[in-house]
């Protein structure tokens, strides 16, 4: 039995080495995986957000468009910090235990955060009347074409950025 297992988890293994290997000799596989899951991340969220909280995600669209630049420092400023709590908490051992949950909400609100503010510009690109469904494909196809040029990374992080910000100051206030 415990062979039999050896063998099975030997074979799945070498399985997923050779995607690992794939993706990285060839960096098209990985530029358009990461596209991919930047669009279904925030298609995947977005709808959610929709969904359970039609009124939360409204009312932060609009924080996002009354305040973007000191929303986007906001989220820069809280980005920061993240990475500087993170930074400690792992440097002292003990504090992995709770690193590790603090960066998973961290991603958590980033997501949330960088979908209504895609969401927010879409709407301003397409207008109210179409209800939810096409603001949000849209706002995934630009999160998820941003990703695969090098200076669309650079905008994506600053959209994100206002999104995480709008949140956050909220939380904090």
């Amino acid at each position: 039995m415990t062979a039999g297992f050896a063998v099975v988890s030997a074979t799945v293994l070498q399985g997923q080495v050779e995607v690992v290997r794939t993706a990285a000799e060839n960096p098209i596989i990985g530029l358009f995986g990461s596209a991919l899951g930047t669009f279904l991340t925030t298609l995947v969220v977005g709808a959610i957000m929709i969904a359970l909280a039609p009124d939360y995600t409204k009312d932060k669209m609009n924080t996002v468009s009354a305040e973007p630049l000191g929303s986007c420092l906001y989220g820069l400023v809280y980005l920061f910090l993240v990475g500087l709590v993170t930074a400690v908490l792992v440097f002292s051992i003990v504090g992995i235990v709770v690193a590790i949950p603090f960066v998973m909400a961290a991603i958590l609100v980033w997501a949330v955060g960088s979908a209504i503010a895609f969401l927010t510009i879409s709407e301003r690109l397409l207008g109210d009347e179409n209800g939810w469904l096409t603001p949000l494909l849209l706002a995934s196809g630009m999160a998820g074409g941003l990703t695969l040029t090098g200076i669309g990374s650079i905008v994506s992080l600053c959209v994100g950025a206002v999104g995480f910000g709008a949140i956050l100051r909220d939380w904090i206030r």
